[in-house]
């Protein structure tokens, strides 16, 4: 009897500690889904919040570059709305210019003509006057004329430069000057002596010929009175500044009786 209850209880042990284990095994496996399932979520969580992260980057790197381009776009207006501005104004200056390139024209009809005779007049001024520095101022003419036909020297140079010529020769009639030149009659070398428009004498640099201008036959003739021979001499120190201004008696035409 007491072996039969020592079996039995051994049965009942080991069934107990069978059933613990089948018990453990099971709430183990109970245990392991959810493990598993927290770390598939864990898992997925991760790889979501590396798309985020991504997408945030790519959204802010997309942010940027929009706001970029909504300054650049921007700047462009504001230089746009510049650059018209700055085209019409063009349009107007155009539009001007060419109004008065078409009065300007109109203008050189009317001022070429007047300038050609100025020149010829200027040239009818040189010739009839008292031939002092004539090959000088006879070239000027000459450069004149051929100005007139070149196309590069705009209308405005040119009554420039001929207004300038008549500056020049009222110039002559307010000074005096000493030069030297060849005479015409003779060919030699002399000492002229200007005396405005009024007056043009010479001599020889030995002093031995003394002469002047005669405007009444308008030849050069020398001047048989010696006195003037000191005075003339005089008249060219002074006007080379070689000397302080001073009186001197030089032969002055008398004027032309009326007829």
């Amino acid at each position: 009897m007491p072996n039969k209850m020592k079996h039995g209880s051994a049965l009942q042990a080991l069934s107990a500690l069978a059933l613990g284990c089948l018990t453990s095994m099971a709430f183990a496996q109970a245990l392991d889904a959810p493990v598993q399932v927290e770390r598939q979520i864990n898992e997925k969580s991760a790889t979501s919040q590396t798309r985020v992260s991504s997408l945030a980057r790519q959204t802010q790197d997309l942010l940027t570059e929009y706001r970029s381009v909504v300054r650049e776009t921007d700047s462009l207006k504001i230089y746009n709305d510049n650059l018209e501005r700055v085209v019409n104004d063009q349009r107007s200056e155009i539009e001007s210019i060419n109004r008065q390139l078409a009065g300007l024209e109109a203008t050189n009809r009317g001022v070429v003509p007047l300038m050609l005779e100025m020149i010829e007049t200027l040239d009818q001024i040189v010739e009839a006057d008292v031939p002092f520095r004539i090959e000088e101022r006879r070239a000027r003419v000459e450069r004149l004329r051929d100005m007139m036909d070149q196309a590069e020297v705009t209308a405005s140079e040119k009554y420039r430069r001929v207004m300038e010529a008549y500056q020049g020769e009222l110039e002559f009639g307010r000074t005096t000057e000493a030069y030297s030149d060849v005479l015409p009659t003779t060919g030699q070398t002399v000492d002229f002596l200007r005396v405005g428009r009024t007056l043009l004498v010479y001599q020889t640099s030995d002093n031995s010929v003394t002469g002047w201008f005669n405007p009444v036959n308008r030849q050069f003739e020398e001047l048989e009175d010696d006195r003037f021979r000191l005075e003339v001499k005089e008249g060219l120190a002074i006007a080379r500044n070689e000397k302080a201004p001073d009186l001197v008696m030089l032969p002055v035409p008398a004027p032309e009786a009326a007829q």
